[in-house]
């Protein structure tokens, strides 16, 4: 496995070389546990009843209604800046989500994400929002936070240890396999047991919905001999074609591979379940970005105008134990 990238960090933290509405779960075949939705003030929360259960833990994954940005005659949460969105309604809107929440005091803490393979430690939260992909923690009241729209968003919690992560995986963080250095991190510093840590794996775009190139197949090959398995008709485009000569085409003119679907949620899953987590701690939500467009954001079918998500995970401050 090739080693997290590092790079230089400012000073207070270190980058690391590595209830309401139910929805079903698809975190086992053996399971049948729920995720809930929790509201507030129009606000809609998704969450895992067993890390919400845990009295020391914040965590949740936003959704679209609510907020104070208005796209199309709607108000909505918008939690990222973006071009389309002003500071103001997006710092609002963070206001209310961790209100919401019940996580009004704790300091929120996001990345500025680059689709890498990049983990930060935060013992005291940075003056500027640091580039990498997933962040760790083990201090009191720090939120860690990760933006998607269509990406991967990962919570873990080590409730032993009492430890956090949250993991940002798109198909080249899941291609580097950020999940797995994130737990890494967790063992090496804090002395986890990946059998102790539960994992949520939020909203993203599905199976259904996220094609990639032949090439993007390819490189998952590459790396993982289950690949296969999380798309959907695997093809990495060097496959033969027996009746070429049908389209009239000459050779080296042929129409290119046709995309393939992938399933970012499985990749990640295996590789948690690779890692050593258990089965039953792995709790996988099915709704899809591109699917669910009055729940959720999705860059895939909005584009630049869409909103951000954020998944946000962290211990309570002192007084709140």
């Amino acid at each position: 496995m090739a080693p997290t990238k590092t790079r230089k960090s400012k000073p207070k933290n270190r980058k690391l070389s590595p209830v309401g509405q139910t929805f079903q779960s698809v975190s086992s075949p053996r399971s049948s546990r729920e995720w809930v939705e929790r509201k507030s003030r129009g606000i809609r929360i998704l969450q895992v009843p067993t890390l919400a259960n845990i009295p020391w833990l914040i965590h949740g994954f936003s959704t679209k209604p609510g907020g104070v940005s208005n796209q199309d005659d709607e108000k909505i949460l918008n939690l990222g800046f973006t071009e389309w969105d002003t500071k103001e309604n997006v710092l609002e809107n963070r206001r209310r989500f961790q209100s919401a929440l019940g996580a009004p005091d704790l300091k929120l803490v996001s990345l500025k994400q680059i689709h890498s393979d990049v983990i930060h430690l935060f013992d005291t939260a940075p003056t500027e929002p640091c580039q990498g992909d997933a962040s760790v923690t083990n201090r009191l009241a720090l939120l860690l936070g990760v933006q998607t729209a269509d990406c991967v968003p990962i919570l873990l919690v080590d409730p032993k240890k009492r430890a956090v992560a949250a993991v940002h995986a798109g198909w080249r963080g899941t291609l580097a396999r950020i999940v797995v250095k994130a737990i890494g991190q967790m063992q090496m510093q804090f002395k986890s047991n990946p059998a102790d840590i539960l994992a949520a794996i939020g909203p993203s775009i599905g199976g259904c919905c996220y094609e990639v190139g032949t090439e993007v197949a390819t490189q998952f090959l590459s790396q993982f001999a289950e690949a296969p398995q999380w798309f959907a008709e695997f093809r990495t485009g060097d496959e033969p074609n027996p009746i070429q000569w049908l389209n009239m085409m000459p050779p080296g003119h042929q129409p290119p591979p046709k995309n393939v679907l992938l399933d970012l949620r499985k990749a990640n899953r295996a590789q948690l379940l690779g890692v050593g987590l258990r089965s039953s701690n792995i709790f996988v939500n099915d709704l899809c970005t591109a699917c669910h467009r009055d729940l959720l954001f999705s860059y895939r079918k909005e584009g630049p105008q869409s909103g951000r998500l954020l998944s946000v995970i962290g211990i309570r401050s002192e007084g709140n134990l």
